[in-house]
């Protein structure tokens, strides 16, 4: 597939995922503003923080807690598995339920775990079962229009937690740093986009090098859950295989596995995500390691966010690989949108029912 023939792209994405991902930098902006306006009870007193979700809708919230990490005094934590744990009780826990569809089972199933424990609550949805819920118990329930996938509406489940957390006195009021993630994200995709040639386009120079190899995303810090998202959207999107690793940890055990790994390591494409607000030390592991991994004959390959804030460097990141994700589904020539093997996943599951 020659990714500069970008007449050919409206045969293979059907459903036009180009137009979601392009979309991204103001969809990040409508959900910042609308949460900045949507009904909210004061809910004072709260120590601690659960975000309840699967999937495309738990990805804001591992964006969350890693963006918050060193401002938010208190702990936040993504809970991705039916119930609650066991300390995620009373009126000093506020659970955020978010669900793309409002009919997630397992978000479901923490709702009414946080119900019966009495826990303050809060749900992001389009609607489905949990608004339901949240009118029948009366907590607030933060509805958005969003017609496509899941994944595809990451700029909601982040901005309108951010807008929450920000409204309840939780963080410094982060619109300016917002804004700029926004500019910078803009700024970037005039190199990003489809009618751009391969030789400019450096999210298309990435998909051909990963075309037809087993991906490996590695982050560190607030680029940790940016790591996890490129390898959901090589998944979902590309339709191929993916990880996520972490640094520093690949440092006390990764490293250790690649040298024996001689017939893997042909097809394996390791990915690097840096930003200049990363801890100094981590930046320093991100160039020993991929040099260590350079010289055990891996393929390598390093991304540099963009940005002069945490949160521009992070959302610079998720853009790109939202672009090098669709790229590489094009050469795949795999509609990027369609998820059949899930889909078919959950109606089986649902058979049990």
């Amino acid at each position: 597939m020659n990714l500069d023939d970008s007449n050919s792209y409206s045969t293979i994405d059907k459903e036009k995922m180009i137009n979601e991902i392009r979309d991204l930098p103001a969809q990040l902006q409508r959900a910042w503003e609308a949460g900045m306006q949507k009904p909210l009870p004061s809910y004072t007193g709260i120590e601690r923080i659960l975000i309840a979700g699967m999937g495309g809708s738990a990805i804001g919230a591992d964006l969350i807690s890693a963006y918050l990490s060193p401002v938010c005094e208190i702990p936040i934590v993504v809970h991705r598995n039916y119930g609650l744990p066991a300390w995620a009780k009373g009126q000093k826990t506020l659970v955020i339920l978010s669900s793309h569809s409002g009919n997630t089972e397992e978000t479901l199933s923490a709702c009414r775990q946080a119900i019966e424990n009495q826990c303050r609550l809060a749900a992001i949805t389009t609607g489905g079962k949990l608004s339901e819920l949240a009118s029948e118990h009366n907590f607030p329930c933060w509805k958005f229009r969003h017609d496509g996938q899941p994944r595809a509406a990451v700029g909601y489940s982040f901005g309108m937690i951010l807008a929450m957390l920000t409204r309840l006195n939780l963080l410094p009021n982060p619109e300016k740093d917002l804004l700029d993630a926004v500019n910078q994200m803009r700024m970037q995709e005039k190199t990003l986009l489809p009618d751009v040639p391969v030789s400019k386009n450096p999210a298309k120079r990435a998909a051909g090098q990963w075309l037809g190899r087993w991906i490996a995303v590695i982050g560190a810090d607030f680029l940790a859950p940016v790591a996890r998202r490129w390898k959901g959207q090589v998944n979902e999107v590309a339709k191929t295989w993916a990880q996520f690793d972490t640094l520093p940890e690949v440092d006390h055990n990764t490293l250790a596995g690649v040298s024996n790994a001689a017939n893997a390591v042909l097809h394996t494409m390791v990915v690097f995500l840096t930003a200049p607000a990363c801890h100094p030390r981590n930046i320093l592991r991100t160039k020993l390691t991929k040099k260590a991994f350079m010289l055990e004959a891996l393929n390598t390959d390093l991304y540099e966010a963009q940005g002069s804030s945490r949160l521009a460097q992070m959302w610079t990141a998720i853009h790109f690989g939202d672009y090098v994700s669709y790229y590489l589904a094009i050469a795949y020539q795999v509609d990027p949108t369609p998820i059949p093997a899930i889909e078919g996943f959950k109606a089986e599951l649902n058979q049990f029912d």
